[in-house]
């Protein structure tokens, strides 16, 4: 690389010109105080929005903080879930929590900003339409959503709230390169190719990539001299020894490169079967790693949680390639594949992209502080480099830093929960505001993962998935880093759901009996958990239920293994006989139920079934004649609860399924008990299938129609005579009538017709 220590970037005047002139409008006379410091808790009030039904005009009313309490208490009472969230235990907790919160935030920023912009198509789709005549109007009808603006403002905060609670530390996730956000790191050292020159006519066609014959780094700057006096004060340092001062030396620099790989999204497919086996292979310089041995078997959304220690010399090894491949068993592996970094620009930024500022400073835990330099330390640094006054710590937790004066916490908790003293927190606060620091001020990069596009040679322009990664580098002539954090990815937890199955009732009766004519069904329940069908379990059978009810005591038990930070229950699996490995899915927790209705010479006939979200699944009713359609179809106004958080829940679902019109209906109620443990607990305290040992159920008491026509012989005659056969049995008797009464006419014609010839 050429010096670029001689070489004054292009924007490099006109940067200290806006500055100058932005921090002369903007200083103030005296000095400007941020406070970084928790709200003091006065009396929190919380402010409702109530909007009359025969007015537009918003009512705003204040809700004291005792009236909350009142209405906690009510949740609590009506449903123990919509009470405000426990805390997490901080030794549950490690990176990957952090990471999926920070996830959610991003996702609702999205939602966000597609909702504004949605919101914005349509009004201008609405002004196209209506023209200039009805603009009046439309501002005239614009107020009600603006109040409604206002109203979504007031209470919007909620949502946050529930977030704050949780008091989970995030990061930044970019969905998409970390240069787009920082102007490709290019404050000062510019990137400009060396192309070799076309010799014939071969050469026309040769791309720009193939032309590169190696790379210049530098800036030119063209300027004025000799400079302003403004200028010159706002610059912090004498030009007369050139406006250079300030810009690292190009000398040969140690430095240790730790990369993170945490997934890679979309792969696309490199195997016949529609899927990929990928592995993650690095280049920096002569290293070269290639982690073959720990491929993730058909995957396209592969988690790899990895981290690679790589020791480079700037500026000869600079360009960082991430490749992903695809394994084959036989053969050479493919490049799915890659993406690279210039690490050199990311490490002399002014932006310090070699190791992300953390929301927060914490000395233990899931968030520990993992730069070798202290938030104090970089805050001294920066000042003296950039020649800023500061920084000055004084008391009452107050920072000054040129004319800005912070303030913000002190105290700091170690492992044992002691408070200590520290400057630390109110260092990260002036570091996470320091593009607010007139003149040498600039937007520090954060703690975060980027998202970077997969790119193959051989198919140029087209993405071939996207890689979730981030980059430290730390000076091998300072104190050493402290381990790499542990992102490996989470091994699912082994858990045991045993689900008792005690009642039905009000369940079809899809049965004619034979013999007495009455509507019953053969009840039994089926259960198994989504993604585990081949292992469904069934009740016996209540034979001849005549009012729906079904008595069963049944248990059912299901193991699974389970990540709790994604919700999903974790089946590995080949998938056939032929797979060489097992393949691993990430399926919804959920438990589903159906009702039957057993025949014997013929197929059982399905009744209806209920699929319970074991995140997020009603409460059961307490009784059967509680329980109600509302449960399916109506899940947002009813408490909900997870048993996963509950552990146990007893109570009484509905069965539905559709009818001719294709709408839902009831056609039984099941009483169930939910039961979750550990592996750990199941096996301290196990139970049996059905009503087996150990922990057996009782039988259950049920009344016997079995064989109802054999204990009550009058009623099934009855049935027989008056039901079935009554017509034939009238005409049988009208038919043997008519004969007696012709035999007894042709046994008596005889002697009668000898009685009338004779005159007796």
């Amino acid at each position: 690389m050429p010096d670029s220590g001689l070489l004054p970037p292009v924007k490099l005047l006109n940067g200290y010109l806006a500055m100058a002139n932005r921090g002369l409008r903007s200083r103030p006379t005296g000095e400007i105080v941020v406070n970084m410091e928790p709200e003091v808790a006065i009396k929190k009030m919380e402010t409702m929005v109530k909007l009359e039904a025969n007015s537009d005009a918003v009512v705003k009313v204040d809700v004291s903080e005792e009236e909350k309490e009142k209405k906690k208490k009510k949740k609590k009472g009506g449903g123990g879930e919509e009470a405000e969230e426990e805390e997490p235990d901080e030794s549950m907790l490690d990176w990957w929590s952090k990471y999926f919160a920070s996830i959610e935030t991003m996702k609702e920023q999205l939602r966000q900003q597609e909702a504004a912009a949605a919101e914005a198509e349509e009004k201008e789709e609405m002004e196209i339409a209506e023209g200039s005549k009805s603009q009046m109007k439309n501002k005239e009808k614009s107020k009600a959503p603006k109040d409604d603006k206002k109203k979504k403002q007031q209470s919007g905060p909620e949502l946050p709230e529930k977030k704050n609670k949780q008091k989970i530390d995030e990061l930044k996730v970019f969905n998409k390169e970390l240069e787009t956000d920082f102007d490709n790191f290019e404050d000062w050292l510019h990137t400009f190719n060396l192309l070799r020159g076309k010799i014939g006519d071969n050469d026309d066609n040769a791309t720009e990539e193939e032309r590169i014959v190696g790379r210049f780094k530098g800036s030119m700057c063209v300027y004025k001299v000799p400079l302003p006096d403004d200028i010159t004060k706002e610059a912090g340092y004498d030009p007369n020894f050139g406006m250079f001062q300030g810009i690292p030396s190009n000398d040969p620099i140690n430095v240790l490169v730790r990369v993170y790989i945490v997934r890679a999204t979309d792969l696309h497919p490199a195997d016949i079967n529609g899927k990929a086996d990928p592995y993650i292979a690095i280049k920096l310089g002569k290293t070269d790693i290639k982690d073959k041995e720990n491929y993730i078997s058909k995957q396209l959304n592969p988690v790899f949680g990895k981290s690679f220690d790589i020791e480079a010399t700037f500026p000869m090894e600079s360009m960082l390639t991430v490749a992903v491949y695809d394994w084959d068993l036989v053969g050479t592996d493919d490049l799915i594949g890659e993406t690279k970094i210039d690490l050199e620009n990311r490490y002399y930024s002014k932006h310090r992209a070699t190791c992300g500022v953390s929301q927060t400073y914490s000395i233990h835990g899931y968030n520990i502080w993992r730069d070798p330099m202290k938030p104090s330390q970089i805050l001294s640094k920066l000042c003296k480099e950039g020649k800023v006054d500061g920084p000055h710590f004084g008391p009452g937790g107050r920072v000054k830093v040129a004319n800005r004066v912070f303030t913000g916490p002190t105290e700091i908790e170690d492992e044992n929960g002691q408070k200590k003293q520290t400057d630390e927190h109110l260092a990260l606060t002036v570091l996470h505001h320091w593009e607010d620091i007139p003149r040498a001020g600039c937007r520090l990069v954060p703690e975060h993962v980027e998202t970077r596009p997969l790119l193959n040679p051989d198919k140029p322009g087209i993405e071939q998935g996207r890689l979730e990664m981030w980059v430290d580098m730390f000076p091998m002539d300072m104190p050493a880093p402290g381990p790499a954090i542990d992102i490996s990815p989470r091994k699912p937890k082994k858990y045991e759901l045993r689900v008792i199955v005690w009642n039905t009732d009000e369940v079809i009766l899809e049965d004619d009996d034979y013999f007495t004519g009455e509507k019953s069904s053969d009840i039994f329940v089926r259960g198994w958990l989504k993604g585990q069908q081949e292992d469904k379990q069934d009740t016996d059978v209540h034979y001849h239920s005549l009012t729906g009810e079904g008595n069963f005591n049944w248990r059912y038990i299901f193991p699974f293994d389970y990540l709790m930070a994604e919700e999903k229950i974790v089946i590995s699996k080949k998938e056939s006989m032929f797979s060489w490995d097992e393949t691993e899915y990430k399926i919804p927790a959920r438990l589903t139920l159906q009702v039957w209705d057993a025949d014997h010479f013929s197929a059982d006939d399905f009744l209806g079934a209920i699929e319970l979200d074991l995140n997020h699944f009603p409460r059961g009713a307490k009784t059967a004649k509680q329980c109600s359609l509302e449960m399916v179809t109506n899940e947002a106004e009813l408490p909900m609860v997870s048993i996963f958080k509950q552990k146990r829940v007893k109570g009484w679902w509905p069965f539905v399924a559709r009818d001719e019109n294709d709408e839902l209906e009831i056609t039984g109620k099941v009483e169930a008990e939910l039961h979750l443990l550990t592996a750990e607990e199941a096996e301290k305290s196990p139970a049996g299938l059905a009503r087996n040992e150990p922990d057996p159920l009782e039988k259950p008491n049920r009344p016997d129609t079995s064989f109802i026509w054999f204990l009550n012989p009058l009623k099934s005659i009855k049935y027989l005579i008056c039901t079935r056969y009554k017509w034939l049995i009238i005409k049988i008797v009208l038919a043997l009538l008519l004969l007696i009464m012709v035999a007894l006419f042709l046994y008596s014609m005889p002697g009668y017709m000898v009685k009338k010839l004779l005159g007796a």
